[in-house]
C-alpha cells in the first residue's frame, strides 16, 4: 500500500519497537580480539599507531585473555614476535616460541576461551615476506607450505583450538589439514584467510607485528604477488570455495569495511561460517577521529560492527572487541 496507509516510521517510534524489529545484532560473543605476544616476562609495549593496543609478554597475555573472557568475548587470535628472525622464519614453529607458550598458558588458565593462532611467516622472516624466497627473490609457494604446516602443528600441540593461515599461498589449507590429521590433530579447526587483499589498511598492524616486507633487487617487490587485487570480487569467491574444498572450517575476508560487498558474495557462496577482519587501519582511523573530536567513538564502532554483521559476517575479528564488550556490560 502507498502512503498514508503505509508509514514505515511506525516501527521506528520507540526504542522498544526498534529493538523488536532490528534485523542485525552484534554482541561480544560474535567478536575475536587479536593479541600480540612477546618473548619474556612482565613486558607491555604500547603500539603507537594503535591506541589501546599493546604487545604483551605471555604472563600479561594470560591475564588479558582471562579479562576478555570475563567480558564475554568468545575468542582471541594470537600473533607472535620472535627473539630472532631468519630467512626461513624458523621461530614460527619453535615449541618454546611466544605463541606456543601463550596458547598453553591461556588454555590452562581460561580453558573455555577459544584460542586461534595466526599461521604465517612474515613476522619471523628476516625479509618480512609470508614465505621463503627462491633464488630469484620470489616467494616459493610450495616450499612454504611445508613450513606453514610445521607451524600449525606446533600451535595445535600447544593446545590451540584453531589455526588461521594468513599467508595466501595456494593450497595451504589442504596442506595444513593433511598435516594436522596425520599428526593426530583432526579436531583442530582451520580458519582460512581466504580473501586477504593487498590493502593499504595494514600499516598499523605491521608496526605492531614488526612484519613490513622488504623490497628491492633480489627480493619480492611486495605482497601483491600473493595477496589479492582489491579490484577483484569474483576471485575472492573462488578463493573461499577452494578453501572450503580443501578443508577450511571457517573462511575469512580481510579487510572488512572496504570489502562489505565481498563479504556478502562469500556469504552467499559458501555454507561455512564467514569471518570478517576489521583491520588495524580501520581501527586506527576511528581512534584518531574520536581523539580529535570528529565523531562519537562508541556509536561509530557499533555501527561499524553492525555493518559487518549485516553484510554477512558471522564472526568479526576486531581490535575494538574489548572496548565494545566493556561498553555493553
Amino acid at each position: 500500500m502507498a502512503f498514508p496507509a503505509t508509514r514505515l516510521r511506525r516501527l521506528r517510534k520507540t526504542r522498544g519497537i526498534r529493538d523488536l524489529v532490528r534485523e542485525s545484532h552484534v554482541s561480544p560473543a560474535h567478536l575475536v580480539q587479536p593479541m600480540f605476544v612477546l618473548p619474556g616476562d612482565s613486558r607491555e609495549e604500547p603500539v603507537a599507531s594503535m591506541p589501546g593496543v599493546s604487545r604483551l609478554s605471555v604472563d600479561r597475555a594470560v591475564a588479558e585473555a582471562q579479562h576478555l573472557h570475563e567480558l564475554g568475548i568468545s575468542a582471541v587470535l594470537l600473533f607472535g614476535l620472535p627473539e630472532d628472525k631468519d630467512e626461513t622464519g624458523s621461530g614460527a614453529w619453535d615449541a618454546d616460541g611466544a605463541v606456543q607458550r601463550a596458547v598453553a598458558a591461556i588454555k590452562a588458565e581460561t580453558p573455555a576461551l577459544t584460542v586461534i593462532t595466526d599461521v604465517c611467516l612474515c613476522a619471523y622472516t628476516s625479509h618480512g615476506h609470508c614465505g621463503v624466497l627462491d633464488r630469484q627473490g620470489d616467494v616459493d609457494n610450495d616450499e612454504t607450505l611445508e613450513l606453514l604446516a610445521r607451524t600449525a602443528i606446533s600451535h595445535a600441540a600447544a593446545g590451540a583450538d584453531a589455526v588461521a593461515p594468513s599467508d595466501m599461498m595456494d593450497g595451504r589449507v589442504g596442506a595444513l589439514r593433511a598435516a594436522l590429521d596425520e599428526d593426530d590433530f583432526p579436531n583442530t579447526a582451520i580458519v582460512a584467510y581466504s580473501a586477504k587483499f593487498a590493502s593499504a589498511f595494514y600499516g598499523p598492524f605491521r608496526d605492531a607485528a614488526d612484519s613490513a616486507p622488504a623490497s628491492g633487487p633480489g627480493v619480492a617487490e611486495d605482497r601483491r604477488g600473493y595477496q589479492m587485487d582489491p579490484a577483484n570480487a569474483r576471485e575472492a569467491v573462488r578463493e573461499a570455495q577452494l578453501d572450503v574444498e580443501e578443508g577450511a572450517d571457517i573462511v575469512m575476508v580481510k579487510p572488512g569495511l572496504p570489502y562489505l560487498d565481498v563479504i556478502r558474495r562469500v556469504r552467499d557462496a559458501v555454507d561455512t561460517p564467514v569471518a570478517a577482519y576489521n583491520v588495524s587501519g580501520e581501527y586506527a582511523m576511528v581512534k584518531a577521529a574520536a581523539a580529535a573530536g570528529y565523531l562519537d567513538e562508541r556509536a561509530a564502532v557499533t555501527e561499524t560492527l553492525l555493518s559487518l554483521r549485516r553484510a554477512g559476517a558471522d564472526i568479526i575479528v576486531t581490535y575494538h572487541a574489548k572496548d565494545f564488550a566493556t561498553w555493553n556490560q
